[in-house]
């Protein structure tokens, strides 16, 4: 038998409390050139993949104006302009790009203020109904930034605010100025950086996004993920995937790519049910890898 392949088969999520969204998203960072920079090697497959994304029942894409720089952004309003009315593309600003994998925060409120802007002109949206700070810049007090934010909420440029790369304590300090409806952090089987943001997101229900949800090919096959994809006839990105799915009911993996087939075995993890033991034993060895690997990964959470 055939199974259907509907992005609605992870369960649904209510973004800020009235965006209802399917629990597994699209990331539309690696739909440009190589390292986030320049245009993508082949055009017509991305438009074709952000096509069939909308295909597969996926309702909620994730960008940023800093992926091409801008490119990200221009590709997804050529293939889906207008938009279907259950679409949400969530954007985030923040970061300045001089070169292939070079990024630098700036958290100036007129820089913030025009990355709103510009977002808005090359998506084509009257507002941005979910915007994320990319990061808490230090240029600039985290205060400073989230007034100026609070401030295009209340003026209509912005709707949903939400953060990345962000520990708790700076959580708390946003919260002080706007409900923050999500948090997009790194984390997979084999990075927990991020363990007790998940767990603060979860109580506070606010919609925990984990980006490089399969730390981008680096996840290794050890003898119990090896069982479990053999079980379910999955590959590892798949089982990956379905384990950050039965993590919460707020968690909204957003894996990314700008192929089809890849776009398609990715979503083919939302029919993936693991069992409550498969689930333990997975997480159980994905943080003994992590505890080995911790010391010599560069780790981005500080202190606030």
């Amino acid at each position: 038998m055939v199974q259907t392949l509907n992005a609605k088969s992870a369960g649904t999520f209510k973004l800020g409390g009235d965006i209802e969204i399917n629990r597994m998203g699209f990331g539309a960072m690696r739909i440009v050139g190589e390292g986030v920079w320049g245009e993508p090697k082949d055009r017509a497959q991305v438009i074709a993949t952000l096509k069939r994304v909308v295909e597969l029942g996926i309702n909620f894409i994730d960008t940023a104006d800093s992926y091409g720089p801008y490119i990200s952004e221009d590709l997804i309003r050529e293939a889906l302009y207008p938009y279907d009315s259950n679409l949400l593309i969530g954007t985030k600003a923040g970061h300045t790009r001089h070169g292939p994998d070079i990024w630098r925060p700036i958290g100036s409120p007129d820089y913030l203020r025009q990355c709103v802007l510009m977002s808005m002109r090359r998506l084509k949206l009257d507002y941005i109904k979910f915007w994320q700070l990319h990061r808490v810049a230090e240029d600039t007090p985290p205060e400073v930034q989230f007034e100026a934010i609070a401030k295009m909420q209340q003026e209509g440029l912005i709707r949903h605010v939400g953060l990345s790369a962000v520990g708790i304590k700076m959580i708390k300090r946003a919260q002080a100025f706007f409900n923050v409806v999500s948090v997009q952090n790194k984390y997979n089987l084999i990075n927990r950086e991020s363990e007790a943001v998940v767990q603060y997101c979860k109580e506070q229900n606010i919609a925990f996004i984990p980006y490089a949800p399969l730390d981008q090919g680096t996840f290794e096959e050890g003898p119990v993920l090896a069982q479990i994809m053999q079980c379910h006839d999955a590959t590892a990105r798949q089982i990956a995937l379905a384990w950050l799915l039965k993590c919460s009911g707020n968690m909204i993996p957003i894996p990314g790519t700008g192929s089809v087939r890849h776009l398609e075995e990715n979503t083919a993890a939302v029919n993936i049910k693991l069992s409550d033991e498969e689930w333990g034993q997975l997480n159980e060895e994905g943080r003994k890898q992590w505890d080995i690997r911790k010391g010599s990964v560069k780790l981005y959470l500080k202190e606030e």
